[in-house]
């Protein structure tokens, strides 16, 4: 799907060559269009962009000043894809927590089809870290579209959307593409889309990366245009603690400056659109773990009237803490789907987080298809030596076969039964999909229940579209652990390494939380509250009814086998959409 849209718009830009954009003022030489020497798989767009669908090459042209070229016979077959000029671009993004919310607007103009004809419309939207679509906005000379959320009950609709063929679909990854129909020639379509996105936790720092690259051809050509970009940036840390901005990618004035708020903006008049991601990254300046929680009463429209609470406990920057030892099972999925690219970059990733783990961790693999192949038949401590085995044995693995994950996950299970003053951990690895993933989740929680103190956490990685990413999610609920993803094969690599150094880096675990006697009901998202780790902070959220209290009391168990207590203030939110923050977090679990 990526290759085929990647060769339709190298076909529709040397398509759009043929059109004519008149002289360069005082030159009489003709306006020629920026040079098209990327190469295929840079043509899969890095920031919102629109693309005309032609199927008939011949209706290709100036809509304001006729090429007169020769006529082109035939059709476009699959049709072309020839990106659309942009004529302007704002975007405000608001973070919250850990959660960003991004509301992106722009112009583009209809520069490559004749006038009198027209043409459907693509929309591309590559959203960021773990994002979600929220909403689109079309308007174009008089008529609008808009992207609705509905129930697959409601009649009125459903006819539709049975209908609706490849309409709006997930291109690669996290790009998703959508239509809009018979678009004239010369038209203007200012869009509006709204997304919402994870910020990462990386060395003590929130960083936040948004998609804002524009190729060279989508400037416009011919009379001079003014461009003008603009970025508004609210950050909301909602901690009472001073937060420090730590780097930009564009030029951002400070506008206010609060304890726990920054806002700044970034406007100014380019010659061509930014040619870089937006990235910031800030930090809170503290350097012992600290928290609080924060209370939001429901909106009217709420079909869920109890009130809101987030709890969220931040690391600091101190690493002197003591983590807990480590024994780590790998089940790596050597299906045949995995072969090529995939597989060598989780080699590769497994490799290098071998390499991390201290000589007192133990460790084991197992590579799992229709079958299971263990690198050893019990736990081995992480000696140089062992650890260059495993590398050796990793290396030989072959893709082929099929996915069954049941028995890999029991047993790394009986294997991690002995072990005794470490955090057990089960990290899964996998693309596939599974049958019967009701009966895998109940049968794995049906082992977990009545262990000893520390039950094996289970951390599951998926890789790629087709991955049951639902199920892994819910897997690593059940067994206390985290989830993570990959979809384009290129980021395996780094993603799997970053997950595992932030998985494996357990401080504080068994906790637990003790609120007001009076508090009538208390539901959590997550419902088990995961361990802390050092390498990201720990937020859940969650509805209650009652008296929530002052404060509430997290308690849980350190490495070295000690009680850790801490009390949290409670207080109102303060400009933080906790419902949105908190529906972010469940849609996550769903898509």
């Amino acid at each position: 799907m990526a290759s085929e849209f990647e060769s339709c718009v190298n076909y529709g830009l040397n398509l759009s060559k043929r059109i004519y954009y008149g002289k360069e003022p005082g030159s009489g030489r003709a306006v020629m269009p920026p040079g098209m020497t990327r190469q295929p798989e840079s043509y899969l767009p890095e920031a919102v962009m629109v693309y005309a669908v032609v199927g008939e090459p011949q209706i290709v042209d100036n809509p304001d000043v006729p090429s007169y070229q020769p006529y082109v016979h035939g059709k476009c077959q699959p049709p072309a894809l020839i990106p659309l000029h942009m004529h302007g671009v704002e975007m405000e993004v608001d973070c919250c927590l850990d959660t960003a919310f991004v509301a992106f607007n722009g112009s583009w103009r209809v520069h490559c089809i004749m006038a009198g004809r027209q043409c459907d419309c693509t929309i591309a939207v590559p959203l960021g870290e773990r994002g979600s679509l929220l909403g689109v906005e079309v308007e174009i000379d008089g008529r609008s579209y808009q992207s609705k959320l509905i129930s697959l009950d409601d009649a009125e609709y459903k006819e539709n959307v049975g209908k609706s063929k490849g309409d709006g679909r997930y291109l690669k990854g996290q790009i998703y593409t959508l239509r809009i129909p018979q678009v004239d020639g010369g038209s203007t379509l200012s869009i509006k889309v709204n997304w919402s996105q994870k910020l990462t936790y990386e060395e003590g720092q929130f960083c936040l990366s948004v998609p804002f690259t524009f190729p060279a051809y989508v400037i416009p050509l011919g009379r001079k245009i003014p461009k003008s970009e603009k970025i508004i940036l609210n950050v909301n840390s909602g901690v009472s603690e001073q937060i420090v901005g730590k780097c930009s990618s564009h030029p951002l004035k400070e506008l206010s400056r609060e304890v726990g708020k920054l806002s700044f903006s970034y406007e100014a008049e380019v010659k061509r659109w930014s040619n870089s991601d937006f990235k910031f990254s800030y930090t809170v300046a503290s350097t012992d773990l600290f928290g609080g929680v924060l209370l939001q009463s429901p909106s009217l429209h709420d079909f869920d009237q109890r009130q809101i609470f987030c709890l969220y406990l931040f690391p600091g920057k101190s690493q002197s803490r003591k983590v807990f030892r480590k024994d780590v099972v790998f089940l790596v999925d050597v299906s045949g789907s995995m072969q090529g690219v995939l597989l060598e970059q989780t080699k590769n990733a497994l490799s290098a987080s071998l390499s991390k783990l201290n000589p007192q961790d133990s460790f084991n693999i197992i590579a799992f298809n229709g079958e299971t192949h263990l690198f050893s038949s019990s736990m081995k401590l992480a000696s140089q030596g062992t650890i260059i085995n495993a590398t050796q044995w990793l290396s030989s693995l072959v893709a082929g076969g099929g996915t069954n994950i049941l028995l890999p996950l029991k047993q790394a299970i009986k294997l991690l039964s002995d072990t005794s003053e470490s955090i057990p951990l089960i990290f899964l690895i996998t693309d596939g999909t599974v049958g019967d993933e009701r009966g895998i989740c109940n049968e794995i929680k049906s082992y977990l229940t009545n262990t000893r103190s520390i039950s094996p956490r289970i951390c599951t990685f998926g890789v790629g579209l087709y991955c049951n990413h639902y199920f892994l999610q819910i897997l690593a609920q059940i067994g206390r652990g985290y989830y993570d993803s990959a979809y384009d094969p290129g980021s395996v690599d780094y993603r799997i390494r970053r997950f595992f150094t932030a998985a494996s880096s357990v401080f504080l675990t068994n906790m637990t939380l003790e609120t007001s006697k009076h508090l009538n009901s208390l539901e959590l998202f997550p419902s088990h509250i995961p361990d802390f780790c050092l390498e990201c902070p720990l937020i859940v959220s969650g509805r209650y009814s009652g008296n929530f209290g002052d404060s509430v009391q997290v308690s849980g168990t350190m490495a070295d086998t000690s009680n850790f207590i801490i009390e949290l203030k409670a207080q109102n939110a303060k400009d933080i959409p906790l419902d949105r923050v908190m529906s972010q977090n469940l849609l996550l679990l769903v898509i």
